[in-house]
């Protein structure tokens, strides 16, 4: 063979290891890395340009299903126009299903199913999303059925919010919200957004002094590198809260 076609065969199969190189669970891997130190929307990005591509190649499409919802929570979450977040959730929702239809026995799916579905419900207002309530709950109860602590006691935090939102006549309790919030404290202890939720239901139970621990008890947290923009989030809306008439009469 000549040497100048040996050189052409040479960088046509270097620049296809490179093209084609990349396995589905390094690209996995890597949008893992980029969701553990997110700190802003580029990298949320990233991290979703990773799974998508590791959707076109993966033959387990199940492992990456469930990360494109929960990357997708993410962008939702960060995204201020209502209209932009209904799509995002929505595609959210469709993902966590594909998930959970290739795995009905793990928890990833149903959980971000669930978390989806909420906050989804949320942008459309409560009233309108009361045919929603039920899946969450279905989805949350499975969750808790395989693993009860997955994600730090996710869903409970999840079932927690959803009857402290809940009207009275559509099945809201903050008896119930008590309970399953102390579930999740219990489970994941260091979950800014599981005491956050649960100083709200202290206060609107007029459990002032039970409400300002948690609070406190939020403010005082060391960053974790990898959720530093959610604990920044929480440390925010516990300062708003402080500021809340209950809180300023009561010492």
């Amino acid at each position: 063979m000549r040497p100048r076609l040996v050189i052409f065969v040479l960088a046509i199969f270097c620049l296809s290891f490179f093209v084609y190189g990349e396995q589905p669970e390094d690209l996995i891997a890597q949008g893992d890395q980029l969701y553990l130190k997110m700190k802003d929307m580029a990298t949320a990005q990233e991290a979703l340009a990773k799974y998508r591509e590791a959707l076109s190649q993966a033959e387990d499409k199940y492992e990456v299903y469930w990360r494109i919802a929960r990357i997708l929570y993410y962008i939702g979450d960060h995204t201020p126009s209502k209209k932009e977040k209904k799509t995002i959730f929505s595609q959210g929702i469709y993902y966590a299903k594909k998930a959970v239809e290739l795995e009905p026995e793990k928890p990833d799916g149903h959980y971000w199913l669930g978390v989806n579905y909420g906050v989804y419900g949320e942008i459309r207002g409560v009233l309108k999303s009361l045919s929603l309530v039920k899946p969450i709950k279905k989805e949350m109860n499975k969750v808790i059925e395989i693993d009860r602590s997955y994600e730090d006691g996710g869903p409970d935090r999840v079932l927690g919010r959803v009857y402290f939102k809940l009207p009275g006549f559509a099945g809201g309790s903050k008896d119930k919200s008590l309970e399953h919030l102390l579930k999740s404290k219990e489970l994941g202890p260091n979950d800014g957004l599981t005491r956050l939720y649960l100083a709200d239901t202290y206060r609107a139970m007029k459990k002032i002094d039970k409400a300002r621990e948690e609070l406190n008890f939020i403010l005082n947290m060391e960053p974790d590198p990898r959720w530093i923009v959610g604990l920044k989030k929480c440390q925010e809306e516990a300062k708003k809260m402080l500021q809340r008439k209950e809180f300023r009469s009561k010492k």
